[in-house]
């Protein structure tokens, strides 16, 4: 081999080397950076499914918040129409109550009171006699009404005017109050 050939296959050989080199350092680099990228990327997967893990948690409670909502309002409504239930059925006993008469006598009066002007008035059948000594009273006349239950209706002149008091009408106009003051009583 001569001197020149020595050399060139030595300049070749470093030349070779460095190629290498910056080969090996760009594969390094282009390695470093996809490590750092796969990294970047799992480190952004792992968040954007730990979020979704959050929100489904958090869907999760409030579905399970909402169930238990609607278990307690339905538990409520079912509470309070049995005590609903309980106060009609003492309302539908009262007729056999020693004190219906004087009851039944104090509704006839507020009606009265509330109509000004009175010819009649009506009552359940069973409890017209209780109603007889009030009606001569005043001048009244006595009409059965087998529909009016537990209270009265006085009929004024003409028959154009009335106005009815019975117990189960105030127990209507009433129950939301009552049943506020049920729901407080017993949930607070």
């Amino acid at each position: 081999m001569s001197k020149l050939e020595a050399i060139l296959s030595q300049e070749v050989e470093a030349e070779i080397q460095a190629l290498l080199e910056a080969a090996r350092r760009e594969g390094e680099a282009a390695l470093g950076e996809a490590k750092a990228k796969a990294e970047a990327l799992l480190q952004a997967r792992k968040r954007a499914l730990e979020a979704a893990l959050e929100a489904a948690i958090r869907r999760a409670e409030s579905a399970g918040e909402l169930l238990l909502s609607k278990a307690r309002a339905e538990a409520k409504g079912e509470v309070l129409g049995e005590v609903r239930a309980r106060v009609e059925a003492a309302l539908a006993g009262l007729r056999q109550d020693p004190k219906w008469p004087s009851v039944l006598q104090k509704l006839a009066e507020e009606a009265l009171e509330a109509l000004g002007e009175a010819e009649a008035l009506e009552a359940h059948p069973e409890d017209l006699p209780h109603l007889e000594g009030l009606a001569r009273a005043r001048g009244l006349a006595l009409r059965p009404n087998p529909q009016l239950d537990l209270g009265v209706k006085a009929v004024g002149r003409g028959g154009k005017t009335q106005a009815e008091n019975t117990l189960k009408a105030r127990l209507e106009r009433a129950w939301e109050t009552l049943a506020a003051r049920v729901a407080q009583a017993m949930w607070g």
